[in-house]
């Protein structure tokens, strides 16, 4: 019975033990295209931009293809502001306007009016390249189509009355990256008008306003994104199976704490002719014992009380991540934690420990993750 107590104590912990003592989050990029990936949710305050941009529209009209296209080309200015919540999917306001030329009537095909021209429109944006390749921020281009709906207004102009409609936008966003905080953009769009927008209503179903702009974005707030690193649910609903089997079996376990959490297979446990080797697994870069913990220290205390046994509390930690002198340093602090909890709440005189530490020079375990750990070992 004392034998499957203690294999339950060394499954008790290791939930909460993953990655390594160093590990760093992906802030920036992600190994997988975007839409394989999760990102974290950033801030109201994050991720927004403004963009400033010029260059040139044309009215798509009902007897304007007859005139000189160079006639037909005004200055077309643009302002947006706007939010990504994800690499992937951004959101937008963009205002343009600025003069607009229409040509011919059925009356008079020699008639010309220019006007000033004011839209805005909301737009969902979607940057493709890191939706089917990798998220990186330092990416030196991207393409983002888009879509939007908006209003547009020609002002009254020469005794001709003002005109406004509905509007249906959509274009290609180019982004060329100059620095961390500014974007060259290079833009083409098409708004869709009522048939009328132009003042001359013929056989068209709609008018249109086209433009292609250049300019910059101005980046505010953070600027990258976070990927979420995902648990393997099932591995650790499987080991939590396994302690609830244990529990079921053994009556001593009614006498231990109600409920414990999902861990990881152990390697071994041995108590042999008053030999043990008993752990304790530490959470990510930590030397702080969780409560799950305290059941094994507790087991080893009442071994050493009952068979009067010395043992040694050796430190260790995993050697995927981190420099060999940082993690010796962390090996030490989780032995000496360890040792100080069984002196100082379980009453074992300090002469029966000896503290060591081997850092990640030594692996105890094939498997690099349950080296984060501190084991118990009674002394030959």
């Amino acid at each position: 019975m004392k034998t499957k107590i203690l294999l339950l104590a060394l499954l008790s912990g290791f939930v909460f033990s993953v990655a390594a003592q160093e590990y760093k989050p992906q802030v920036g990029f992600s190994n997988e295209a975007g839409y394989k990936t999760n990102f974290k949710k950033n801030k109201a305050g994050d991720n927004w931009f403004i963009s400033i941009a010029g260059g040139g529209s044309v009215l798509l009209g009902d007897h304007n293809p007859n005139a000189n296209f160079g006639d037909r080309i005004n200055i077309a200015p643009s302002f947006s502001v706007g939010k990504w919540y994800s690499p992937t999917i951004g959101f937008r306001v963009q205002v343009n306007g600025g003069p607009i030329k229409s040509f011919g009537t059925n009356e008079d095909p020699n008639f010309k009016l220019t006007a000033s021209h004011f839209g805005a429109h909301a737009d969902v944006l979607w940057d493709i390249t890191n939706l089917w390749a990798p998220y990186n921020e330092k990416k030196v281009f991207r393409l983002i189509p888009w879509v939007g709906m908006g209003y547009a207004q020609r002002l009254e102009s020469d005794g001709v009355a003002r005109t406004e409609s509905p509007s249906l936008n959509g274009g290609i966003l180019t982004a060329f990256r100059l620095s961390k905080r500014v974007d060259l953009n290079i833009e083409g769009q098409v708004g869709l008008l009522n048939e009328f927008y132009n003042r001359v209503q013929y056989k068209h179903l709609t008018d249109a306003v086209m433009q292609a702009t250049i300019g910059l974005t101005f980046k505010l707030g953070k600027t990258d994104f976070e990927v979420i690193e995902p648990t393997d649910y099932g591995l650790l609903n499987d080991l939590n199976s396994q302690i609830n089997s244990l529990r079921a079996a053994n009556d001593e376990l009614s006498k231990r704490p109600a409920s414990c959490p999902e861990c990881p297979q152990p390697v071994t446990q041995v108590v042999n002719d008053n030999k043990i080797d008993n752990v304790v697994y530490f959470r990510l870069n930590s030397s702080v014992i969780d409560k799950n913990q305290e059941i094994n220290i507790f087991n080893t205390s009442e071994f050493m009380k009952q068979n009067s046994t010395p043992i040694k509390v050796i430190g260790y930690a995993d050697k995927k991540t981190g420099s060999s002198p940082y993690n010796m340093q962390l090996s030490e602090k989780r032995a000496r934690a360890v040792a100080k909890q069984l002196v100082e709440k379980y009453g074992i005189s300090s002469n029966q420990i000896s503290i060591e530490w081997r850092g990640s020079d030594e692996q105890p375990y094939s498997e690099n993750n349950w080296n984060r750990v501190v084991i118990m070992r009674a002394n030959d």
